[in-house]
């Protein structure tokens, strides 16, 4: 009697969709790549990244150094708190910036109340003087003759009631006091910089993202035949953690 058997073993290799098998023909040139990169890194500011990548993809500094220090200085005053310090760094790099942009200082003017009403309010015997002080020289003529700053004002001053005493503030009044607010103002604050020394205010990686969700929205809602997810192959520009320690990851070998 014959006993054997024949086992037969098929692996299921996931069937790749239309759509991805388009992506993966189109190939990018590393030039092109390396270049959206340092553009990125120069437009963001980080000036030892640029520095590192231009050596690692044989590319030149399309701006100098000084400037790019600049604009770190002024970003990390304004995530620090330091308002006074990143206005009079802007100033000094240009003072027609905020002499222009009425939008933007009051925005910086508004920050710097919020950090002023912060250490009016840390302690119940706190003065709080100071910010009223600086509210009403620096904020009230602007928001006299703007409806939206008036509402921002107003807003920022309802602080002073609320912040001492409620431990767990309102999302209008939370959204003040949280990290986002001065990243916001940072941001604005850069672009405005490189728009007047005739650069591009945003970067163009930053462009593509918000081009590519605008073109994936529009597909769906016409029907187009995409995969459920469509993730991102480029990390977050907004997350920056850790570029300045290490570029390897973005050179394209």
């Amino acid at each position: 009697m014959q006993s054997s058997s024949s086992v037969s073993v098929s692996a299921t290799t996931p069937t790749q969709h239309p759509f991805q098998r388009k992506v993966n023909e189109i190939k990018p040139s590393k030039s092109d790549i390396n270049f959206v990169i340092m553009d990125y890194l120069i437009s963001e500011g980080y000036p030892r990244a640029a520095e590192k990548f231009a050596k690692e993809a044989n590319l030149t500094l399309p701006l100098e150094e000084d400037s790019i220090q600049s604009r770190v200085e002024i970003r990390r005053a304004i995530y620090a708190g330091d308002i006074d310090t990143a206005i009079n760094k802007i100033n000094d790099l240009n003072p027609q910036i905020l002499d222009t942009d009425p939008s933007l200082h009051f925005a910086l003017l508004r920050l710097q109340l919020i950090e002023l009403i912060r250490t009016c309010t840390s302690s119940p015997s706190a003065d709080i003087t100071p910010a009223l002080a600086f509210a009403s020289a620096q904020l009230a003529p602007r928001a006299a003759t703007n409806n939206d700053f008036l509402k921002d004002l107003e807003l920022t001053m309802s602080l002073l009631i609320f912040l001492p005493t409620d431990s767990t503030l309102q999302p209008q009044f939370a959204e003040l006091l949280e990290p986002s607010l001065r990243r916001d103002v940072a941001k604005r604050v850069n672009e405005a910089i490189l728009t007047h020394m005739g650069a591009r205010g945003e970067s163009r990686l930053r462009s593509l993202v918000r081009l590519r969700v605008w073109a994936e929205q529009k597909a769906r809602a016409s029907g187009k035949n995409l995969p459920p997810v469509l993730p991102y192959t480029l990390q977050d520009p907004d997350d920056t953690h850790g570029i300045d320690n290490d570029t390897s990851d973005f050179m394209v070998t």
